[in-house]
């Protein structure tokens, strides 16, 4: 028998670490196979996807344009500007 730092490592203790281990791969077993069960449809995931990108179209193109908007604001006003101070 082998020494650890409380005492003698009995046949009961390796039997507890072995049950221990298969506790821990079975857990682990099931947590994954969860995973994989839950993750099959993926054509209903896909097509999920396609429907709530479409709904925000319309709100993106109205995004873009208001950013469009203030961007062409800021260069009108540096150009009117640049052709102030050239003007004088």
């Amino acid at each position: 028998m082998r020494k650890n730092r409380i005492g003698l490592l009995g046949p009961e203790k390796k039997l507890f670490g072995r049950f221990w281990l298969l506790a821990v791969v079975l857990c682990v077993y099931n947590v994954l196979s969860a995973m994989v069960v839950f993750g099959q449809d993926g054509d209903a995931g896909i097509r999920a996807a396609t429907d709530q990108v479409a709904g925000y179209f319309d709100t993106g193109c109205d995004l873009v344009y208001a950013i469009g908007a203030v961007v062409g604001l800021i260069g009108s006003v540096k150009v009117l500007c640049a052709m102030n101070v050239l003007a004088a």
